[in-house]
């Protein structure tokens, strides 16, 4: 093995040699730390990254995240080595459910079809029927058949969606440590510092910071948002990773986490030195046993199927 690298930059250089040895691609989710946004070949969020997963022309797939996303390249590429960038990096909220349980909330509810948010093991996928994102959980609920849905494991998302459908929504109690942790009292805070900024929040937030915000997406339409909007100020209310990906894309624009707590320590636990050592010792592989993938592909097949 090559001995440890002393500067960012003999990290940035390992890397993009190990990426022609390994003829590899690296995925980033929006939450990585700046640096390691900086060296992915590809960032977005976890609909973005299910998508590109499908068609990349590679051996290995380094992917900087939490489990359930690598699990979900896994699922995607069973033809393709996937790195998880850092093995202990998982999700507090995808933790809060298993298997066992869902089955539990099935035969409670037997004419209820299940949506699975993505943060989710491949295990409680694989026991879904549909999976959805951030991005397009209101669509995937739409293309249900059902009347009902189980919705796991995120209830503020799915209270979230819940207000803008006609069918049953139930809720399964999870919730995102980091987006949870946010108030509405953080808001109007921030709006009384930043009184022309826009306030956008993720769909996860608790149902008071919605009600407080200007617009609740996911990290890819705030990104759009942001883009498009005349505005030049922003108070965002999602994980502060998020923030470098949107002062990067609108340098002319200014963007304030809404409070100071935002940060997902799973997501930070991925720096250049552990992509390194990832990609030397080829670790932290993520296989997916294949009665699981196949029953967690078709849930994840038919979220990407909804426009």
């Amino acid at each position: 093995m090559t001995p440890p690298a002393t500067s960012v930059t003999e990290l940035r250089e390992r890397i993009l040699d190990l990426k022609k040895k390994l003829n590899a691609v690296i995925m980033a989710h929006n939450y990585q730390l700046p640096a390691v946004q900086d060296i992915a070949d590809i960032t977005g969020d976890s609909l973005e990254l299910a998508r590109e997963a499908t068609g990349i022309e590679c051996e290995v797939i380094v992917l900087c995240g939490v489990r359930f996303m690598a699990e979900s390249v896994a699922i995607l590429n069973p033809e393709r080595t996937v790195l998880l960038s850092v093995g202990t990096a998982g999700c507090p909220m995808a933790d809060m459910i298993d298997a066992d349980e869902l089955r539990q909330w099935k035969q409670r509810y037997p004419g209820a079809a299940v949506v699975c948010y993505v943060n989710s093991s491949a295990a409680v996928k694989a026991e879904s029927d549909y999976c959805c994102t951030s991005a397009n959980a209101l669509n995937v609920v739409e293309a249900v058949p059902n009347d009902e849905v189980l919705f796991v494991p995120d209830r503020n998302l799915g209270h979230y969606i819940s207000t803008m459908t006609e069918k049953r929504v139930i809720l399964y109690p999870g919730y995102c440590n980091t987006h949870h942790r946010l108030t509405a009292k953080h808001v109007m805070r921030a709006r009384r510092e930043h009184p022309d900024a826009v306030v956008l929040v993720h769909p996860e937030c608790r149902p008071e910071v919605i009600e407080k915000a200007d617009a609740a997406l996911s990290t890819s339409q705030m990104l759009r948002y942001a883009r498009e909007s005349p505005e030049k100020q922003f108070l965002i209310g999602t994980e502060e990773g998020l923030v470098y990906r949107l002062q990067q894309d609108n340098p002319g624009k200014s963007f304030h986490t809404i409070s100071k707590s935002m940060i997902c320590h799973d997501m930070k636990k991925t720096t250049l030195y552990e992509v390194v050592q990832t990609m030397e010792q080829r670790r932290n592989v993520v296989v997916v046993p294949e009665d699981i993938r196949l029953g967690a592909k078709r849930a994840l097949d038919r979220m990407l199927a909804v426009v």
